[in-house]
């Protein structure tokens, strides 16, 4: 359903380092951390381009096997090696709808019966992109039916965020 990316960044198109945030998804780092985290040569770099995901295996809270992003706010970006990165085969599965997956814990069996013995290292994951990229997702057949399960997703996620803002104070001036 995807294909890995291994594309390196050997001609600098891009000098946008990216990290990956839980909560945020694939965010410039040096505003992120407030500071640039990436070495100063980046042509070692993944070259990741809007639509393509990446695959941080570290912990983070909420996300205890990792998180997977799909590069959505820049044209394109670079990310370290340590992520997997790939880009699915919009002829079998509708990216919106991969994207909704990865926010559920579906894909977490998968990548907890491939990953190796000692399964952490330094609060990463132990698996291997071949083993990343050799999980099983449960996707339907049909795009159609992928469009409206991410629809549907989508639009509860709002519906949730919008019944979790506080409601407003009013004050009188009187």
């Amino acid at each position: 359903m995807a294909k890995r990316v291994t594309r390196k960044n050997k001609n600098l198109e891009s000098t946008l380092p990216l990290t990956i945030s839980a909560q945020l998804g694939l965010v410039d780092q040096i505003s992120y951390f407030d500071k640039r985290i990436a070495s100063l040569n980046l042509s070692n770099y993944i070259l990741l381009k809007k639509g393509e995901f990446a695959y941080n295996k570290s912990y983070s809270n909420g996300y205890p096997f990792g998180a997977v992003k799909r590069l959505n706010d820049y044209d394109k970006g670079v990310i370290p090696s340590l992520y997997i990165a790939f880009d699915p085969d919009n002829i079998q599965v509708e990216s919106n709808f991969m994207e909704t997956y990865f926010e559920t814990s579906l894909w977490h069996k998968e990548v907890s019966t491939r990953a190796s013995e000692g399964a952490r290292n330094h609060g990463l994951l132990n698996i291997s992109p071949t083993d990343f990229m050799d999980i099983n997702l449960m996707v339907p057949k049909l795009k159609e039916e992928q469009i409206l399960i991410s629809n549907f997703m989508h639009n509860f996620d709002a519906l949730i965020t919008l019944h979790q803002r506080k409601p407003q104070i009013l004050t009188s001036l009187t």
